[in-house]
């Protein structure tokens, strides 16, 4: 397999169906310093704001990874072949406060090429980010009331936007990106 760095304006996905059907693995820390933590995504966007390519991903307050948004400028987002699916499950349903979770997901943390979370040695796609904004989820701003049920614990997500900083993807030789 090999990594292929792609021009942000030349990156060609299927986003609804990166983000509904395939999950992406949001990843903040400090990958050298072997402290960080990941969690499967399926809510967010990529797009362009400000005039600089971006991800933009939500985290609730509860989860274990939501301190490291917090602690850390920098994220990683990576999808996976479909194959990596369990792999994905695990890092979606337990949290990296009871356990291992990575060893447990059998997924190989390596360094990005620019930012200090980790990106995945099994990955096809990765997206380095740096945050460039935040901001809490407010209810009294739905305007379908139908959002409200997705938040029976009123535990509201924070958005945070992130520059693409870096795009690789991966393919098998011969294959065509």
């Amino acid at each position: 397999m090999n990594w292929h760095k792609v021009n942000p304006d030349d990156l060609a996905i299927r986003s609804l169906n990166l983000w509904n059907n395939q999950w992406l693995l949001l990843s903040s820390g400090d990958f050298k310093e072997n402290h960080f933590n990941s969690m499967t995504v399926a809510w967010g966007s990529l797009g362009v704001m400000w005039n600089k390519p971006f991800a933009q991903v939500v985290v609730r307050p509860t989860r274990y990874t939501y301190g490291f948004m917090e602690q850390y400028d920098t994220f990683t987002l990576c999808s996976f072949p479909e194959k990596y699916r369990p792999a994905l499950q695990v890092l979606g349903t337990r949290s990296g406060r009871d356990m291992d979770k990575m060893r447990a997901s059998g997924l190989t943390p390596i360094a990005a090429a620019q930012v200090a979370a980790p990106a995945f040695a099994e990955a096809s796609l990765v997206l380095e980010c740096r945050k460039i904004y935040w901001q809490d989820l407010d209810a009294s701003h739905f305007l379908d009331a139908e959002i409200e049920r997705h938040y029976p614990k009123q535990d509201y997500h924070r958005i945070y936007f992130g520059e693409i900083l870096s795009i690789s993807q991966q393919q098998e030789e011969g294959d065509a990106l």
